[in-house]
């Protein structure tokens, strides 16, 4: 191959061209701006179902905030509640007997 005839000069403005080409889609793909042949950046424009979609995304990710410490208070309650549930299960085990209350009596019909 002859370096400095015209087929390599055009060989590297083919593959310079391509590379330009896939890089403009990788990045229109993606989202990202593309760039123009100039080197400048040209920003997509949004339309309205972006915009709409932007919103939503939006609210959902406030919801999922709301949700997320409300989360947090709900395992506090359960956690702190459930310890102190335990100790007063076995707090009334340990109890005597005679501190139940008053018995009934059987032989007279009284119930509960």
């Amino acid at each position: 191959m002859n370096w400095g005839g015209p087929e390599f000069v055009l060989a590297i403005i083919a593959l310079s061209t391509g590379g330009w080409l896939l890089n403009n889609w990788i990045r229109a793909k993606h989202g990202y701006s593309l760039e123009d042949e100039w080197g400048g950046k040209t920003e997509r424009s949004d339309t309205a179902e972006t915009k709409a979609l932007k919103a939503e995304n939006r609210q959902l990710h406030d919801k999922l905030d709301t949700m997320q410490d409300r989360m947090v208070v709900l395992e506090k309650i359960v956690t702190e509640r459930g310890y102190s549930l335990h100790d007063e299960i076995e707090a009334l085990r340990d109890k005597p007997a005679s501190d139940a209350g008053v018995p009934l009596n059987i032989k007279r019909g009284e119930k509960a």
